[in-house]
């Protein structure tokens, strides 16, 4: 790789972290291919990225971005698993790990805050933002629904009355 392409990948890696809201830091220690693109597919699935990156453009990339407290856990054969849900890149990662011995969890950062392996999972198990949105949108219908269910029960009521009526009477 040469200097022009290094300098693409940083500017590259400086963007997502600036667009980011949560960085998951993995090492993999012999993943195969075949594991490493269904890594990928998953994550694509989900509205995250995982992209491996030499530790020391990484570092470069981290240095003007809220996520410099982070570059301490760059050691190894490091990935970078990034989201702009802060949920989604995390449950991946983690459900990804249960699977496969060779899938580790370093640690990562939400926004300022940097966060552990327990961290990690400990987000990995909040709802995800569309699970929040379509929550938010079922609070939000349940009162009408009853409102409109209560307005219209005298109605309904009447009209059981009046034909029980005309039942009695036909008889």
């Amino acid at each position: 790789m040469d200097r022009s392409q290094k300098a693409d990948l940083v500017d590259e890696l400086k963007r997502v972290f600036t667009e980011t809201s949560v960085v998951v830091i993995t090492r993999n220690h012999g993943l195969t291919v075949a594991q490493s693109t269904d890594l990928r597919l998953k994550m694509r699935d989900a509205g995250a990225q995982f992209k491996v990156a030499k530790n020391s453009l990484a570092l470069i990339a981290l240095e003007e971005t809220r996520y410099k407290p982070i570059g301490d856990l760059l050691k190894g054969p490091t990935a970078l698993a990034t989201s702009g849900d802060p949920v989604a890149a995390a449950k991946v990662a983690v459900d990804f790990a249960k699977t496969h011995d060779k899938f580790e969890i370093v640690g990562g950062a939400m926004g300022d805050t940097v966060l552990d392996v327990n961290g990690i999972k400990a987000l990995a198990e909040l709802p995800s933002l569309d699970q929040l949105r379509a929550t938010i949108v079922g609070l939000i219908q349940a009162p009408a629904t009853k409102i409109a269910r209560t307005v219209s029960e005298p109605g309904a009521q009447l009209a059981r009355i009046f034909s029980a009526y005309a039942a009695k009477e036909a008889a």
